[in-house]
């Protein structure tokens, strides 16, 4: 079959996103364009931004590729699956246009709205079938003759079968991206140890997945419905993919996974490989020599969930976390001394004192660490912090927890530039 998978061309006036905006390699493409080619079938797969191409641009690709099916991801990459924007406005819109160029194609919308709001997703989008969690695997499945609907993880406006899936990924072969791709791809994804004029450092980034999925339950974290149970792949084809990126003049990777546990043999592997990476992890799970490790193996930057100041915050959170906040605070001063960057994320919580994080702040920042001004909370239909307020997620989920955000803070948080737009405003394409 003929499969043509798609990235749109990104944009976010008025949203909450909460994700960085530049390109990033769609590594859920990636990784079905990879199953799909091992299997003989013949795959297109376009980025609207990383080929410069706008939805006019996509759709007629896909005109002079004929697809038997085309797939539409409704999120920018797995990396920001887990804080997609709440709309469906663009997906929606390169839907309507491959609708209209390619007529007889089927379209399948695979990401983190369909995974958790199925009915929803394939009202607002207009698709002919939504995947329902990770989507290499499914897409394989359609493509090799499965019928939407009764392949476990698909839903149609008709009938829908299982719940969200989770792809085997640890022998998950090693992806390979365009040249041009990475060539264009400048930006260092959560890198601030050396200083960037705009244009990009000096040599090109990628990002790459370690493993998947996390063995933590954080209440705010939306992977109930997609990436989560924890799964790392299988050394030998992550190494051949990073060698592969070296190749192509790759500097800097980054590891989208969802918790960057420590990993001796991957560390050690690294080690002499001559690049930089950056990671998210949980600061608690490193001992030091681990931490000495992670410094030699090139990562200059850690972003590390911290949450709350008080293990009552913590706790409420579902954090599970078993050091105190001193101890804490030693670990990622200690970490400093062998990463360059450094940022412990904390998240707006009831009872913290401010003045108390205005103090732990400005510690941590005299030792080198970056501490965020607490976050507010977004509540996405996948995150057990929604069925906490409101239950379980319904075709009114997205623009429920949107409401309640909006209406909770005067303040949002400090990494947003603009006040975000009601949902409906943002998804008045969507309406049917």
């Amino acid at each position: 079959m003929k499969v043509a998978l798609l990235n749109p061309p990104w944009s976010f006036e008025g949203s909450i996103y909460f994700g960085c905006r530049a390109p990033h390699l769609p590594i859920e493409l990636g990784a079905a364009k990879a199953l799909l080619d091992c299997a003989g079938h013949e795959t297109l797969l376009r980025d609207g931004l990383l080929d410069e191409l706008a939805i006019g641009g996509l759709a007629a690709a896909c005109t002079a590729f004929a697809p038997a099916m085309i797939v539409v991801t409704t999120a920018p990459t797995y990396l920001f699956w887990r804080c997609a924007q709440p709309e469906l406005r663009l997906p929606r819109l390169l839907l309507d246009a491959l609708r209209a160029a390619c007529p007889e194609a089927r379209l399948v919308a695979v990401g983190p709205h369909g995974s958790a709001t199925p009915e929803a997703a394939l009202a607002k989008l207009g698709a002919d079938v939504v995947v329902r969690g990770e989507c290499e695997e499914v897409v394989l499945a359609l493509a090799e003759g499965g019928v939407a609907g009764e392949v476990p993880g698909t839903a149609t406006p008709l009938r829908a079968t299982g719940g969200p899936q989770a792809a085997r990924f640890t022998d998950l072969p090693a992806l390979r991206w365009p040249d041009h791709w990475i060539a264009r791809h400048r930006h260092h994804h959560h890198r601030f140890d050396q200083p960037c004029d705009g244009s990009g450092h000096e040599l090109p980034g990628a990002e790459v997945e370690a493993s998947r999925g996390c063995p933590y339950s954080c209440s705010f974290c939306a992977k109930i419905d997609f990436r989560d149970g924890y799964r790392r792949r299988d050394l030998v084809p992550l190494l051949d993919e990073i060698d592969g990126l070296r190749a192509q003049g790759v500097g800097y990777l980054y590891f989208i996974d969802e918790i960057f546990l420590p990993n001796r043999p991957l560390l050690e592997a690294l080690v002499g490989r001559g690049l930089k990476f950056g990671i998210q992890t949980r600061i608690d799970l490193w001992r030091p020599d681990m931490l000495a490790l992670l410094g030699a193996a090139g990562c200059v930057s850690i972003e590390a969930g911290v949450e709350s100041l008080t293990v009552e915050g913590r706790a409420e959170l579902d954090k599970n976390c078993r050091l105190s906040t001193d101890e804490l605070t030693d670990r990622l001063i200690l970490a400093r001394r062998h990463v360059a960057f450094v940022q412990a994320n904390l998240i707006q919580v009831a009872g913290d004192d401010p003045a108390l994080v205005a103090g732990w702040r400005a510690r941590l920042q005299e030792a080198g660490v970056w501490a965020n001004d607490p976050v507010p909370l977004y509540p996405y239909p996948s995150s057990p912090d929604y069925r906490r307020l409101f239950g379980p997620p319904d075709a009114q989920a997205w623009e429920r927890a949107h409401a309640h955000y909006l209406g909770l803070f005067e303040r949002l948080s400090d990494i947003q530039d603009e006040a975000p737009l009601p949902l409906a405003e943002l998804e008045s394409v969507c309406r049917c």
